[in-house]
């Protein structure tokens, strides 16, 4: 395929890629309407947000090959990586306390507790991933840094 095709199949998967986040939107919006029960309805709450933030993330994939270059400069980089390395403490401690709180609860048959720290866990566990990954984009721009 030439750099082209590429780009427009990037492109048209963004877009559909939209559409079918736009569907988790109304869909768990119809769940959110129907029940009362507020760990349904925040379950729901918690996917229809991350579908509309996917939406946004879909969006800025699909200008980056496509009308404006998506660029992150060292410099801007530098910037804000001080913070970027607090905020990194930030996430090991809430990981560690949802860690902590699991293993007190385990077997105690709180079981919604238990199913929410998971997602706490796992969501913060992302964060962390995701801001190593950031500093490996730090890494590559500045090889000894």
């Amino acid at each position: 395929m030439s750099m082209k095709e590429i780009q427009d199949k990037v492109v048209a998967t963004m877009q559909k890629w939209q559409k079918v986040e736009d569907a988790s939107v109304a869909s768990t919006g119809r769940v959110i309407a129907k029940t009362g029960n507020p760990i349904v309805r925040l379950v729901m709450e918690i996917i229809q947000a991350d579908s509309q933030m996917h939406h946004r993330v879909q969006g800025i994939i699909a200008g980056s090959v496509s009308t404006a270059t998506t660029t992150l400069s060292p410099d801007e980089l530098e910037e804000v990586w001080e913070m970027v390395e607090n905020h990194i403490k930030i996430e090991k401690q809430t990981i560690e306390m949802a860690q902590e709180l699991l293993a007190l609860i385990k077997g105690k048959k709180m079981v919604v507790a238990e199913y929410l720290l998971h997602y706490l866990g796992r969501d913060e566990q992302k964060h962390e991933t995701m801001l190593a990954d950031l500093e490996g984009i730090k890494k590559g721009m500045y090889p000894y840094g």
